[in-house]
């Protein structure tokens, strides 16, 4: 009897054991599930803070893949001046970038993009100038703020719009840049942009000349003086596209085009009227005259304009009205000086300083090219645009609207969406 009610009694004691295993499962269960649940949220949280530091630094992280390319430190530095707001220069046409207007085409990107820091650099060049008044150390402080400003704009823009380009660069991505060794000076030429003077720079830094005044024309563009950064091996490219400052100059993108057809179209040229004018005027004139067919001459600013905006274009695209957001791949490459062709003279001499270039040498504002010629300006260009329907104003708009985004330009039109 007692044996049995020993049974009976570790029976029982089984059961309750069973039963209180029963009921901790769930609460372990449940613990289990909560904690994986937490780490994947933990994850999730860690990828896109990975992602958005990844936005808010291009073209650190993500270097491309040349040789040579360790160090994310340009070799000029600006004075690291406290930020404040700015008005835009008088008369450049670019926007106050603490009252930017917001458009519907902006709306998205303001709402959506991170704000990309500007890390100051570490290091400059060791020719670097300095102010030699009180004036001129304000008038260099202003000037920095302009860059810092440009500079901010153009990163972020490029990580909204750009993200998906590939980061390796190649020749034909330095193809239009110029090196001057003796200043560590990189410069993308940009026609219709003060390239014909900056090519002068260049020539003068070089010690190809003494004075910019005493260089022609043809010498410019025809002597082939200056070397093009893609004449270089892969780590000469590489070894200036870090050490060397990079400087870009751009325009009005409509101005700039304007300019372009003028000097082109508007003056007799033994390249653009047979190469460019015949195939415009063949496709695009109704009854065109044998002349007109066989010179290519005489092209009209509609004619040019249906060209431009041709998805099957008889002819080919051209630097001269090649978006600069292409022609200088400003995305990958960073500029360190981003100038304004209307303030051109100022804010050149003012990167001349900075890189210890001569005192002696300043910007040079004379035109060689056609110097009777009206040169072409906001009432000018809008002269011109006048001759077409606002519809095909809205497409040139659209043509060029990464540079007008990028650079900070405003609507030319105000019919324009």
């Amino acid at each position: 009897m007692l044996w049995v009610e020993c049974r009976i009694v570790d029976a029982l004691r089984g059961r309750r054991r069973m039963r209180a295993t029963a009921v901790k499962l769930p609460c372990s269960f449940w613990f289990l599930l909560l904690f994986g649940a937490g780490g994947l949220v933990l994850f999730i949280h860690l990828q896109d803070l990975s992602e958005m530091v990844q936005q808010q630094a291009p073209g650190q992280d993500q270097r491309p893949a040349v040789e040579g390319l360790t160090s994310p430190i340009p070799p000029m530095q600006f004075p690291a001046f406290q930020w404040t707001r700015h008005s835009a220069i008088p008369g450049s046409r670019e926007q106050d970038m603490g009252s930017l207007r917001v458009t519907k085409r902006h709306r998205k990107l303001l709402k959506t993009s991170p704000v990309v820091s500007n890390n100051s650099h570490n290091s400059s060049s060791s020719s670097s100038g300095s102010p030699d008044s009180p004036e001129e150390s304000w008038q260099w402080h202003r000037l920095s703020h302009i860059q810092e400003a440009r500079r901010r704009l153009m990163k972020e823009v490029c990580a909204k719009y750009k993200s998906s380009i590939s980061r390796t660069i190649t020749p034909h991505h330095v193809s239009r840049i110029y090196v001057e060794d003796k200043y560590k000076l990189l410069y993308c030429e940009v026609p219709k942009a003060g390239c014909s003077n900056w090519k002068r720079i260049l020539m003068v830094l070089s010690g190809l000349a003494s004075s910019t005044h005493e260089i022609k024309h043809d010498a410019v563009h025809y002597g082939n003086h200056l070397k093009r950064l893609d004449s270089f091996d892969r780590q000469g490219i590489a070894q200036r596209l870090e050490t060397y400052t990079k400087v870009l100059f751009v325009r009005e993108p409509l101005e700039r085009l304007v300019s372009a057809f003028r000097d082109k179209f508007e003056n007799p040229n033994t390249y653009y009227h047979p190469v460019f004018g015949k195939p415009i005027i063949s496709k695009y004139r109704v009854n065109a005259s044998k002349v007109a067919l066989r010179t290519g001459s005489g092209v009209t600013f509609q004619e040019f304009m249906q060209y431009l905006l041709d998805v099957h274009r008889p002819v080919g695209m051209d630097i001269h009205w090649e978006p600069t957001s292409q022609l200088c791949s400003p995305c990958l490459l960073d500029y360190n000086f981003i100038g304004k062709f209307e303030t051109m003279e100022e804010e050149a001499n003012f990167l001349l300083r900075r890189t210890g270039a001569p005192h002696n040498l300043t910007f040079p504002s004379f035109k060689d090219r056609n110097p009777k010629a009206e040169r072409t300006s906001t009432h000018l260009t809008h002269r011109y645009f006048a001759q077409l329907s606002t519809s095909e104003r809205q497409r040139a708009y659209d043509f060029y609207y990464m540079d007008y985004l990028m650079f900070n330009y405003s609507k030319p039109f105000k019919d324009l969406y």
